[in-house]
């Protein structure tokens, strides 16, 4: 009976040990991916502010860029899209500052107070010519303006090609139009016409600025790639390899006065509207930050946009911690 007893009081021991050993694993794997988790967010934290650091020095550049000249803004310099890194302990920052002047501005095809934004001719045009200018066909165009159109004004009224929430509500997955102004490019793919391929082709020449302004062009800050800038505000008067061509002849120091801009053999044969004559300028108002921050196994992606005021100082108005789609 005793050797009975034993051999049941060896065996609960036994039970209880391997019990231990496997709540004891249990635990242990519990606190190593607790101290990994910890680790991977102190890396992410740290990410995001070497990245908030990589805007604080734009910040300076900008400050810099407007000291050099209150009157114009130029590519003097070099900074124009110009990659940097600074390499940080275990890990790297890569950063680059553009020009958000050589864009169409896509909430300059209405205007108006937020809550009563309604179509803008003159943009609605300008963005017919731009989408022309990256091989769309002409009617397809003003379909794509006028669904664009429709999607940030707040009536109901559809436009002659465009599309309300009557035809957004039957879908599938049905849902209303937005009725304000986009806050990102990539809410073009939710409206009707902007399928993948049309999205990657205007991609590179859309932008979303917070007002519904006409698109401020810099011609001071136009690069070999941006003719369509020039396309898009003569409303298509002038050709692209013309657009180029007037580029390729602006002076080093860029223009100091519009008056010379329209004196140019390409340009002085347009009649631009009074529209036209005004979102033309020779400083940048906007620039953007795109940073990249590799710490430990950590990747973060920083996109800021900023504003420069005429008195040199430099608000920050958007930023994305994602990727651009």
């Amino acid at each position: 009976m005793n050797r009975r007893q034993s051999g049941v009081a060896l065996l609960t021991v036994l039970l209880l040990v391997a019990v231990m050993s496997v709540l004891l694993v249990s635990v242990l794997d519990d606190i190593r991916f607790g101290v990994r988790r910890a680790g991977n967010a102190n890396a992410q934290a740290q990410a995001q502010w070497y990245a908030l650091g990589a805007e604080s020095l734009a910040r300076s550049r900008l400050h810099a860029l407007s000291a050099r000249d209150r009157q114009a803004t130029t590519l003097d310099g070099d900074w124009n899209d110009r990659p940097f890194a600074f390499p940080v302990e275990d890990g790297i920052i890569r950063a680059r500052i553009r020009d958000q002047s050589n864009c169409f501005n896509l909430n300059s095809v209405v205007e108006g107070a937020e809550d009563q934004l309604y179509r803008r001719e003159t943009g609605t045009r300008q963005f017919v010519a731009l989408a022309r200018g990256v091989g769309i066909a002409p009617r397809r165009a003003g379909e794509l303006a006028d669904a664009l159109a429709d999607w940030i004004d707040s009536d109901q009224s559809a436009g002659p090609l465009g599309a309300e929430d009557s035809h957004y509500l039957r879908l599938r997955q049905p849902f209303r139009t937005s009725g304000t102004l986009l806050a990102e490019v990539s809410e073009l793919r939710a409206i009707r016409g902007f399928d993948e391929a049309t999205y990657r082709l205007l991609r590179p020449h859309v932008c979303a600025l917070p007002s519904p302004e006409l698109s401020p062009v810099n011609i001071n800050t136009l690069g070999p790639d941006d003719g369509l800038m020039l396309v898009m505000v003569s409303e298509g008067q002038l050709e692209l390899a013309a657009a180029r061509s007037v580029i390729a002849r602006r002076p080093a120091q860029g223009w100091r006065d519009f008056a010379t801009f329209w004196a140019t053999p390409a340009m002085a044969g347009l009649s631009p509207g009074n529209d036209a004559l005004q979102q033309l300028s020779l400083r940048t108002r906007y620039f953007a930050l795109h940073a990249e921050v590799q710490y430990l196994d950590a990747d973060v992606v920083l996109s800021t946009l900023f504003e420069l005021d005429a008195a040199g100082e430099v608000t920050s108005i958007a930023r994305r911690w994602t990727p651009d789609p």
